[in-house]
């Protein structure tokens, strides 16, 4: 695995020298990301179609959305040990024709079996790209200025939201499901041709061994932010996952409006994921603790903007743009604690992250069926709120340390 020298050392100051552009090999990983977000959520939008077509109930086909969650959160840092030696770009290429089956798969599954088996396949390239096309952003720019790769490359999974997801839906609900998962190994394709044609060979050093690159992850530090990082999804996807609901029966949306409203919502992650990189590269712990504590004033605010129809667009918009704009950061964060094991501490938080998806989730369903589904706001601040607890308190320790 490449080590990642300096992650820890935040710049002092921004040089006021112009700027090199980020190189073009990056967006080849934004192809990829692009490709892997859509497959994620596209899902969502045509489950009923699915459901319908393998006659099964819609709760049994949510299950598919679980298991890709579950192959993502355990199978990704599997993979990533196992494929340690193999080249990183090389490694790419391979997750991509694996990502490629796994949607050609679904497109053929004659049942609802089948699809489970190309959706756990497909699960288990989505982490170990999203931790292995980390480390090699941040290897092709300067030090200063990693977090801002790594949230171009994360850029392609935000933009999915925007133009994929509501592009994929269409094509479900209008060609039939099937041709969404085409359309999806379609973009897996050009992902990998751009892959081969624009990332370099990046000389590696000797890869850590598999006992080593797990010591690396028992850091208590790491897996504090880990959990942080958790804890932060988990308040995302508590309100997130019914938001649709959320919209209608309190805002007073028709359902047609939702479908704009997540578009909004999808151009706020879009921004925020940008802002948040640069904000990273400029104070690293800073951005993190103060994005933290914005997303909880956010949604504190919408458990009352949730009853305005213009107040509560506006409040999504930018809980979008700062639930999304920690991201980059806490990525580099991550890394920069497991120097041993970049990649593997990378896909391991893309693994927390979706285990706080799907606690999120629950705890949201548990919300609305014991208290109300006007509580999932506050309820998602509270959760966040335990991360920035949490974020205060190894900031403190860690300026202590540096005045010790």
């Amino acid at each position: 695995m490449n080590a990642i020298p300096n992650l820890n050392k935040e710049p002092a100051r921004v040089e006021k020298t112009r700027k090199e552009p980020f190189p073009i090999s990056i967006l080849s990983l934004t192809v990829g990301a692009f490709a892997i977000g859509m497959t994620e959520f596209v899902i969502m939008g045509i489950l009923p179609n699915v459901a319908k077509d393998l006659q099964v109930s819609i709760s049994t086909a949510g299950q598919l959305i679980t298991m890709y969650a579950l192959g993502v959160a355990v199978g990704a840092p599997i993979l990533t040990i196992l494929t340690q030696r193999i080249p990183q770009k090389k490694l790419l290429c391979l997750l991509m024709v694996l990502f490629i089956l796994g949607n050609g798969i679904s497109v053929f599954a004659p049942n609802y079996t089948v699809l489970m088996v190309a959706r756990i396949i497909t699960a288990l390239t989505h982490g170990t790209f999203f931790g292995v096309g980390a480390v090699i952003a941040s290897n092709l720019v300067k030090p200063n200025r990693r977090a801002g790769a790594v949230s171009i490359m994360m850029a392609g999974l935000t933009i999915a939201n925007i133009i994929g997801v509501p592009l994929g839906t269409f094509i479900g609900q209008n060609m039939g499901w099937r041709a969404s998962f085409a359309a999806i190994a379609v973009m897996g394709v050009a992902a990998l041709i751009g892959i081969l044609i624009f990332i370099p060979k990046i000389k590696q050093d000797k890869p850590a061994s598999v006992i080593q690159q797990i010591s690396a992850l028992a850091n208590p530090k790491l897996l504090l932010f880990l959990l942080i990082g958790a804890l932060g999804n988990a308040s995302l996807f508590t309100v997130f996952t019914y938001i649709a609901p959320l919209l209608m029966e309190v805002t007073g949306f028709a359902e047609h409006s939702v479908t704009w409203i997540l578009v909004l919502f999808g151009c706020g992650v879009t921004i925020g994921n940008i802002v948040g990189g640069k904000l990273a590269d400029w104070k690293l712990m800073p951005s993190i603790v103060g994005l933290y504590f914005a997303v909880s004033v956010i949604l504190t605010i919408f458990s009352f903007t949730m009853h305005s129809p213009v107040a509560a667009v506006i409040t999504i918009f930018f809980w979008g743009l700062v639930s999304f704009a920690v991201m980059p950061g806490l990525q580099i964060r991550i890394m920069s604690l497991a120097q041993a094991a970049p990649a593997l501490a990378s896909t391991t938080s893309h693994s927390a992250g979706n285990l706080g998806n799907a606690t999120g989730a629950f705890i949201g369903g548990w919300v609305i069926s014991h208290l109300a589904i006007t509580s999932l706001p506050w309820v998602g601040a509270v959760l966040v709120g335990l991360g920035l607890v949490l974020g205060i308190a190894c900031y403190v320790a860690e300026r202590k340390e540096k005045v010790a």
